[in-house]
């Protein structure tokens, strides 16, 4: 009897699986202002462990250009209006570093980047600029 349960549970957990792991990835376009990933991971650590007004206290403007990308920077992440972000792949980041070349020296660059997103990361298949 125990051999017929595994074989009816077998079924059902494979279904799960291919649930959940679709429900990992969204495709979308998401818009925000492009930052040095590094620079961004950086102020996101640097709290208080013990401060419970961290979100009143930080003035998010001052940091995004702070961390405002140059021609040199490699990685990339987008800093969504809600104060979320997300990071960039491979091919989005070499995306990102012609879109800045391209910019010139503006210091925040607000961007729509169209793909799919895994966890944190977007599999970018376009990115451009917003007015």
């Amino acid at each position: 009897m125990a051999v017929n349960q595994n074989l009816f549970c077998l079924p059902v957990r494979l279904a799960a699986l291919v649930c959940f792991s679709s429900a990992l990835s969204v495709a979308g376009t998401w818009s925000g202002v492009l930052v040095n990933s590094k620079c961004w991971t950086l102020r996101e650590r640097d709290v208080n462990p013990s401060d419970t007004s961290t979100f009143v206290d930080r003035d998010r403007n001052l940091e995004i250009r702070l961390c405002s990308p140059n021609a040199k920077t490699k990685s990339f992440a987008v800093v969504q209006p809600d104060g979320l972000s997300f990071q960039l792949d491979a091919a989005g980041n070499t995306k990102a570093a012609d879109l800045i070349r391209q910019s010139g020296k503006e210091s925040v660059l607000t961007v729509a980047v169209t793909g799919e997103m895994i966890k944190n990361t977007v599999k970018v298949d376009s990115i451009s600029k917003m007015r």
